[in-house]
């Protein structure tokens, strides 16, 4: 199944307080629980004015979709074709 990466403009999103992205975590996995097993969120980095979230789905459409249900910006969504990393280097 593919995997995207999803970047969140969120100005102040490094300021979020916990309980604040608590909040987001159960309102997106409220959304995930609705839209069934095809979607899932894998994990989320938060920087200073972003959120850069990473997911299984099988098509971009789903994952557009989640964000419109929970009402979470999308500003950019990219399919993932390869992942690296320092043993790629071997």
């Amino acid at each position: 199944m593919p995997r995207y990466v999803i970047e969140r403009e969120i100005p102040g999103a490094g300021k979020l307080s916990p309980q604040e992205l608590k909040g987001i975590s159960q309102k997106s996995c409220a959304v995930l629980g609705k839209m069934g097993p095809q979607i899932q969120w894998l994990q989320s980095y938060v920087t200073g004015d972003k959120i850069y979230c990473v997911y299984i789905a099988p098509n971009e459409k789903m994952v557009r979709e989640h964000a419109q249900q929970g009402g979470f910006p999308a500003n950019r969504v990219s399919e993932v074709v390869a992942v690296i990393d320092p043993t790629t280097a071997e």
